[in-house]
């Protein structure tokens, strides 16, 4: 298509049985463009709709996308990646949002932002009719992942789960979205912060839902759970690093107080405190290890983009350096092991002084896990670095 017939905005609107609010929708999207002048078109993602979705669509002469994978992102990924817009604006097709209000989001996009975002509640200036979202989405579920999304991301968004937004063509082809779910509202926030895209945010009201004859799609606890899983997977340092490092300094400090076997508050910290602060060595290591595992294999991906901080850390732990770490690791533990043997064999193989005993078993098996985790661990990441080659 020459650049001169490009459209300046594709109005993308995902489609499953919305005949009740399609038609609407469509012709708030048409006044809009005709009344701003915006040189625009506007495509309904179709989910499969059985209800005459399709013969609106078609009625009121806008592009019509079939996309047999049921879902919200795939549909939305079907709809947007046939839009030929350089601009892009998605929203809902149940007439919960006001797309009279697409001018705004475009002129936030000429000023230079690659995302903008709607914001639905009164932190972000948005407002949220009576009846419109349910409270438990209000008061805790919006916000708190609003929240996660600016403390862990760092994106400047109020709203993350608004359907209504607007972004640059060319930055979704970067993104390369995967989510077919109602998680990909989240993905494409969170992988624009990542990419250091430009976002801005604009109010805007949620009206109720025009739908009577069926629920909503979107399903409290199912998709809230979703989303939640998908933004520990994006932050292997919140789900694995944070909370290993953290076993591990506790493991530590409990071998620290039970060699020496010292008092705290009357209690003599003991055997069996090593083998508590073992386990929360073995278990913490691990943990950081897997946060490790997953930053590369998200990486190699293409989940997450690329960090400096990582390309610094190959050249320092590569396979063979893992492979020496851990083998020192195991013979260290086989020393120790080998040594409660000695002891054994001291008395004939019979009972033995389990407090003395212990003192050389609990490290030794420590220590042994834990070389043999590093290698595997090695192994592993030299196998996922392998198109780093």
């Amino acid at each position: 298509m020459p650049p001169a017939e490009i459209p300046e905005l594709s109005i993308v609107l995902p489609c499953l049985n919305e005949a009740e609010t399609l038609g609407l929708c469509i012709a708030q999207a048409q006044a809009a463009l005709t009344h701003a002048g915006i040189s625009g078109e506007i495509v309904v993602a179709d989910n499969g709709s059985t209800d005459g979705s399709l013969a609106i669509a078609e009625r009121l002469g806008v592009r019509v996308v079939p996309v047999a994978e049921r879902g919200y992102g795939t549909a939305l990924m079907g709809g947007i990646g046939a839009s030929r817009g350089r601009y892009v604006l998605m929203a809902d097709a149940d007439a919960s949002y006001d797309l009279a209000e697409a001018p705004k989001f475009l002129a936030e996009l000429n000023a230079g932002a690659d995302l903008v975002q709607g914001c639905r509640l009164p932190s972000g200036g948005g407002r949220v009719e009576s009846g419109a979202m349910p409270l438990l989405h209000r008061v805790w579920g919006n916000p708190m992942f609003s929240a996660m999304v600016r403390r862990w991301y760092h994106a400047p968004i109020h709203d993350v789960h608004c359907g209504m937004r607007a972004f640059r063509r060319d930055l979704f082809d970067r993104l390369e979205l995967r989510c077919t779910g109602m998680e990909f509202a989240s993905e494409m926030v969170i992988k624009a912060a990542l990419a250091g895209a430009t976002m801005a945010e604009v109010p805007i009201t949620l009206h109720r839902d025009g739908r009577t004859t069926h629920a909503p799609h979107l399903k409290t606890f199912r998709d809230g759970w979703r989303h939640f899983r998908f933004y520990l997977m994006l932050s292997p340092r919140w789900l694995f690093l944070q909370p290993g490092i953290a076993l591990i300094i506790l493991g530590l400090a409990g071998y620290a107080l039970a060699m020496p076997r010292a008092r705290v508050f009357g209690a003599t910290l003991d055997v069996h405190t090593l083998l508590f602060a073992s386990l929360a060595l073995i278990c913490g290591y691990q943990s950081v290890l897997f946060a490790l595992i997953t930053k590369v294999f998200a990486t190699e991906e293409g989940l997450l983009p690329r960090d400096p901080r990582l390309e610094r850390l190959y050249p320092v732990v590569g396979l063979e350096k893992g492979i020496a770490a851990g083998v020192v690791s195991m013979i260290a533990g086989i020393a120790l092991l080998a040594m409660s043997v000695f002891q054994w064999r001291a008395v004939r193989f019979g009972d033995l002084d389990y407090e003395k005993t212990m003192r050389w078993v609990i490290p030794g098996v420590t220590l042994t896990a834990l070389g043999f985790q590093t290698i595997l661990s090695s192994f592993f990441l030299s196998i996922l670095g392998l198109r780093r080659r």
